[in-house]
């Protein structure tokens, strides 16, 4: 299983947002999108899952164009993540996790035993099965993170887009979902997420892919992608990468702002 992008230009209407992209994720991999806001990271996304027409080149599903695939087709295949929100109806956890079944079902359908399953088993593989009867809107923002991550799963698709599944959560449940979505490419499924921290693709990430005003400027492993003239590049400040001690005999590197490494006055 694959997504990938060929020579991709996309946007909106007649405006252009980014050109010539061509990356791809496969099963049991972590891609990790890096850039700045306003670089054009959710509009690929969009455009990559087909809520939005490509502008030139290609996106290929199981080596298929996407434009021969109908909307339940990709569906399938291909699972999005949104960032965590606050939802106006009040689902509880169970029912927003079901509707990842969607695409499974005829569309005058009802949940079957086996969508029922599906959804449960999705709950017990993020740990939040004793929160299926609590209020989607009342639980934590890491918890309904989690949520949107399970819907995901029940899904079955074999390549999940994530849209900065880490925002606007705490240090712990960043880590959290960080070790899940290494969790999930463990298990063989792909993973494309974008984030605002490189340190996030030091830790979960296979690849790593720099998108700047719409332009991929890198791809690659981690350790040689995120450098201090790749992220001086694209963010226009000054970062160390330094290696620090995370386990007995091992390490991981780090992005440390310029200027900290100096220990300036507190």
């Amino acid at each position: 299983m694959k997504l990938e992008a060929k020579h991709l230009d996309f946007g909106y209407g007649t405006r252009r947002v980014g050109h010539d992209v061509s990356l791809s994720v496969e099963a049991g991999e972590v891609l990790c999108l890096l850039g700045p806001n306003g670089s054009g990271k959710t509009t690929l996304f969009k455009t990559l899952l087909g809520l939005l027409p490509a502008q030139g080149g290609a996106v290929r599903v199981d080596e298929m164009d996407l434009r021969a695939r109908v909307r339940n087709e990709i569906a399938r295949r291909v699972s999005y993540v949104p960032q965590a929100h606050a939802a106006f109806f009040p689902f509880t956890v169970e029912e927003v996790v079901l509707m990842g079944r969607t695409a499974h079902l005829g569309l005058f359908s009802s949940p079957s035993r086996r969508d029922r399953d599906a959804a449960h088993a999705a709950m017990a593989r993020m740990r939040i099965e004793h929160l299926a009867d609590s209020i989607y809107t009342r639980i934590s923002g890491g918890e309904r993170q989690l949520t949107l991550i399970a819907r995901a799963l029940a899904q079955d698709a074999r390549v999940i887009v994530m849209d900065e599944p880490t925002a606007n959560l705490d240090f712990g449940n960043q880590v959290r979902v960080l070790q899940h979505i290494r969790s999930l490419a463990q298990s063989g499924i792909g993973v494309l997420l974008s984030t605002h921290d490189p340190d996030h693709a030091f830790i979960c990430a296979h690849r790593v892919a720099m998108l700047h005003e719409g332009h991929l400027t890198r791809l690659g492993a981690p350790a040689a992608t995120i450098t201090p003239d790749s992220l001086r590049e694209i963010y226009g400040v000054e970062v160390a990468v330094v290696r620090v001690a995370v386990g007995e005999g091992l390490e991981r590197p780090v992005c440390v702002p310029g200027g900290a490494l100096s220990g300036g006055r507190s």
